[in-house]
């Protein structure tokens, strides 16, 4: 993924320009923060707890990068952080902290020479696509998914239906019904099954965590493979087209689900995908290389997908070796050796898991010891039992972090069991905590007048398609959380049936099992207030900290950017159905443009109440002031034109009529944007430049 022409794909070299220009602007206050903070967030750039300095996260799609590309990030971190530190996500991302805002162009840049890009790491759009990072050698799978992985983030890299979505969307990709990316709770998990003999895709949607984590809904048990494409994007319209706008915590998959129930949802997919499917008939996603699963190693396999020990590949004389990261943690020295150490072999690639660890792919099983030792001179090693600690940031950079997650996990332990913890610092929920084995989020509790730092405790969660949500269990102070973890360890130890896994013993417990087990570390009397009202780490009393929120849930909602965003997506397809000779669906395409197009006026005017009927909208807009005149008339030229064509269709004439149709949307654009001078919508609009200048006001069609 380093060659020009692979790069391309990832970069634009316009936009990064584009941002050093907007960086530079709002350093001399000639750009407003509000309107920088959207464009910034699109870049992956993201604001921290502490003031003045920023995060890069950069997408690694299915966790994959190579050794060329992780040495540039030990240098961007070497030269641009105020850390030695970067850090593995569970959303196989590389986060970089504490960057100079006027750095970030330079660091962008640098990471764009390697093909490494942040764009849409951020806001709501699609994020890094996350897979089993076995894909192309695990043993057990039915295909290689990383192509189609690639193939998919590039497809919705930019596109017009993804930049304003009403929040973010997260997607998995495994290889076998294991499910190591943890469809569960995703927006959309891909799954590639057998099915009567005959290999395909399962599909899973409307998964979440965070506030109310639920699991995915099984919305196709089995899709072929020329299906795939049109059923991923017919998930995407559906999250734009009906999702909750107006109320950001409300806004993903997961509550679409609930409000419109399990019927109606996919009813409206199978709206959407009717149309999908037409216009990806001729497109479709890199086929796929199905091959015989072997089984017999699932064992080996964590729940994440990555290994605990060295595993032989599906290609012969070669194995991964696994590396354990503390907290998913890098220094600039450990990047640089793990480099060197890879490039002694041939072909060498590296992964970073959901489970914050590496991975080096490829390693002739004679070199197994010497990669060993090359890690041991790192500081670092395979994982061993008990080390599975995952922790998200915490109130060590993140603006919502409640408790400083990264610093308690010093003191827990998965055991000999080698259960899986799990440790957030606030509900929702980074760390993965409602599918750890054990885990915890955190949250604040007035206690006799006192603020005191606690975890909600969760047990027996398994992220994966067969999986399920862990059972919630009880609030504990911080301090108290290490020996509550260790006693609900020792407990399943003892307790257990034989070769019974900690999420089925915790799953099957009565309810209340876990408040009463852990009664004792739930009281605080008055002597415990001033040791317990102390984080870990913490030599103050316990606090939260009021920061004007996070910026997970992306810039504010913008309708008129949703609208002109759809816009363009309408236009891609009704470009699709004209050339399909489909002139029914292409003139639904071009009205669906006219009425968005027209709603976003009327919004951007200051109106929330808006008709769908076409001519009501024409009525609406030459109301509104003597401007809009010339975009109302125009608008109901086009509505007579259209039933023109619908009564007797002419492709000339309906060409004509679309490019005067992008004319009238450039122009609406402009009288938003009048009105509104924080708006940018010119990423959504077609090019037709040349005949604005011109001055053409109306829109003109054939008589």
């Amino acid at each position: 993924m380093t060659t020009t022409e692979e790069n391309e794909h990832w970069i634009e070299a316009t936009e990064l320009t584009q941002y050093r220009q907007a960086v530079q602007d709002v350093l001399a206050g000639e750009l407003d923060e509000a309107r920088f903070q959207a464009l910034r967030l699109q870049q992956g750039v993201y604001g921290q707890r502490q003031e003045g300095v920023n995060m890069i996260r950069v997408k690694l799609p299915g966790g994959v990068l190579s050794p060329g590309q992780l040495g540039t990030v030990a240098d961007v971190l070497d030269n641009y952080s105020e850390l030695d530190i970067a850090s593995v996500t569970t959303r196989q991302d590389i986060q970089l902290h504490s960057i100079a805002l006027s750095d970030t162009p330079d660091a962008l840049e640098k990471l764009a020479e390697q093909g490494l890009t942040s764009r849409e790491a951020c806001g709501n759009t699609v994020r890094n696509i996350t897979a089993c990072p076995l894909a192309g050698v695990c043993p057990c799978e039915h295909s290689d998914v990383q192509p189609v992985v690639d193939a998919v983030a590039q497809r919705f890299l930019r596109h017009p239906l993804t930049q304003h979505l009403p929040r973010k969307f997260k997607m998995s990709f495994s290889g076998c019904e294991a499910d190591c990316a943890q469809g569960l709770f995703h927006d959309l998990a891909v799954i590639a099954v057998k099915h009567d003999g005959k290999f395909g895709y399962k599909v899973l949607a409307a998964g979440g965590l965070g506030h109310k984590p639920r699991p995915a809904i099984t919305l196709e048990e089995f899709v072929e493979e020329s299906d795939l494409l049109p059923v991923i994007e017919a998930v995407l319209a559906l999250h734009h087209r009906y999702s909750d706008r107006k109320r950001r915590a409300r806004a993903r998959m997961k509550f679409l689900l609930e409000r419109l129930g399990e019927t109606e949802f996919v009813e409206k997919y199978r709206e959407e995908l009717q149309r999908t499917k037409q216009v990806y008939a001729r497109d479709a996603l890199p086929e796929a290389n199905w091959v015989t699963a072997d089984e017999t190693v699932k064992s080996k396999i964590s729940a994440t997908g990555a290994p605990r020990d060295a595993l032989q590949q599906r290609q012969d004389g070669l194995y991964v070796y696994p590396v354990s990261l503390p907290l998913g943690d890098l220094g600039v020295t450990q990047m640089q050796g793990l480099v060197a150490l890879a490039e002694q072999y041939d072909n060498a690639e590296m992964r970073v898991t959901q489970d914050q660890n590496l991975m080096l792919l490829n390693i002739p099983q004679e070199g197994l010891q010497a990669v060993k030792d090359g890690l041991h001179l790192l500081e670092l090693s395979a994982p061993a039992a008990g080390d599975d600690v995952v922790a998200c940031p915490g109130t060590w950079t993140c603006r919502l972090g409640i408790t400083a997650s990264r610093l308690v996990c010093s003191e827990l332990s998965g055991g000999e069991s080698d259960l899986r913890i799990r440790v957030s610092g606030c509900h929702n929920g980074c760390a993965q905590p409602y599918v750890g084995d054990i885990g915890m989020h955190g949250e604040g509790r007035r206690i006799n007048g006192k603020l005191i730092p606690h975890y909600r405790l969760h047990f027996g969660g398994d992220g994966r398609n067969e999986g399920e949500i862990a059972v919630r269990g009880p609030e504990v102070p911080v301090r108290m959380a290490p020996a509550a973890v260790k006693r609900v360890s020792r407990e399943y130890e003892s307790k257990r049936q034989a070769e019974e896994s900690f999420r089925t013993w915790a799953q099957r417990q009565e309810e209340g099992y876990f408040a009463k087990l852990l009664q004792d570390l739930t009281v605080i009397s008055g002597p415990d207030s001033d040791w317990l009202s102390k984080d870990f780490g913490e030599t103050e009393d316990f606090r939260v900290l009021a920061l004007g929120g996070g910026e997970c849930m992306g810039a504010k909602h913008d309708v008129v950017s949703a609208n002109f965003s759809e816009a363009a997506h309408e236009r891609e397809y009704r470009r699709v159905f004209q050339l399909a000779k489909k002139e029914d669906q292409a003139l639904d395409c071009s009205e669906a443009i006219a009425r968005l197009v027209a709603q976003a006026l009327l919004h951007a005017g200051g109106e929330n109440v808006l008709p769908d009927d076409l001519t009501e909208l024409a009525g609406k807009i030459a109301k509104q002031t003597n401007a809009e005149q010339d975009i109302a008339e125009s608008l109901s030229v086009f509505i007579e034109e259209m039933k023109v064509l619908r009564a007797d269709y002419d492709d000339a004439r309906f060409e004509k009529l679309a490019n005067a149709q992008d004319l009238w949307t450039v122009l609406v654009a402009r009288a938003c944007e009048s009105v509104d001078i924080q708006l940018d919508v010119q990423a959504s609009l077609p090019e037709v430049t040349q005949l604005v200048a011109m001055g053409e006001e109306k829109l003109q069609v054939p008589a």
